[in-house]
């Protein structure tokens, strides 16, 4: 008698349909020359009365993406934040996980980082491996993303949780090549990341060294403290900033980063750099 094959019950029946698709949406701003920003807001520095204010404003000034997570979440509220930010406005809200127990069906994308400036195997595919089944159910929107630290003049709490060490500030080629790579294993988003606190952003230079030598979009976080800092980042290349630490400890940063964002959108686009 032929035995009737089992069914894999890491393999669901019912896989949910992602909401959006992250990926199409970059690629779609990059065609079109827009540029873009993100609030990340880590669950475990932001207290619930700040958040509140901190999702209010960000909307206000039209923050294209909430990102949640963080290298090191030590409570329980990410979920609730998630619920909270909801409540407020229809943004997309992307995970950004410090490791596999941050995913979350109820947001819209999870970035699946692969740390590639780093030779630490658990961060290029082992926690990936454990992740799977469940990301394969949870019907968010996956991005495959080329995750690059780059030395921001501090040891921050990413480099010191992934035991790996950034890119140097300095070598805008091995940035380049690393990002090729990135490209080449198929991964969707290159992820240029000075990390949370950095004393100083990815270096102009190696934004644009990446630019040239990659098709994906382009997100960049760190160290953006300030208008400038957000337009030096998006001239060289960058399509999507990411702006964290600096929002924490500054709220009315938000002007200065949208007044940035907004400067490249009413530009016509052939003067936009790809």
């Amino acid at each position: 008698m032929q035995s009737t094959p089992q069914r894999n019950p890491l393999i669901s029946n019912t896989t949910k349909k992602p909401r959006i698709s992250l990926s199409a949406i970059l690629n779609s701003y990059k065609e079109s020359g827009r540029k873009s920003f993100a609030v990340l807001l880590d669950p475990d520095k932001v207290g619930q009365c700040d958040f509140t204010e901190t999702v209010s404003r960000a909307v206000a000034h039209q923050a294209d993406f909430f990102f949640v997570g963080g290298s090191l979440i030590t409570d329980y509220v990410q979920h609730e934040m998630i619920a909270a930010i909801r409540q407020q406005t229809d943004t997309p809200i992307v995970i950004f996980p410090g490791n596999s127990l941050h995913i979350d069906p109820s947001a819209d994308s999870l970035l699946l980082l692969s740390l590639i400036s780093g030779r630490n195997p658990d961060l290029l595919i082992g926690q990936h491996v454990i992740a799977a089944p469940l990301l394969k159910r949870s019907g968010l929107d996956v991005v495959s993303t080329a995750y690059m630290l780059v030395d921001g003049g501090a040891q921050t709490t990413v480099s010191y949780i992934s035991n790996t060490m950034p890119l140097p500030h300095d070598k805008p080629g091995v940035a380049a090549c690393t990002a090729m790579a990135g490209e080449l294993l198929g991964l969707k988003l290159t992820y240029l990341d000075a990390g949370s606190g950095a004393r100083r952003p990815v270096p102009a230079a190696l934004i644009s060294a990446v630019r040239q030598a990659v098709d994906t979009p382009i997100v960049v976080g760190g160290g953006i403290n300030s208008g400038e800092k957000a337009y030096e980042a998006l001239q060289a290349g960058a399509d999507l900033i990411v702006v964290g630490n600096g929002i924490e400890q500054n709220l009315d940063l938000l002007p200065e980063i949208a007044s940035a964002v907004s400067s490249f959108n009413t530009k016509p686009v052939q003067n936009i750099q790809a």
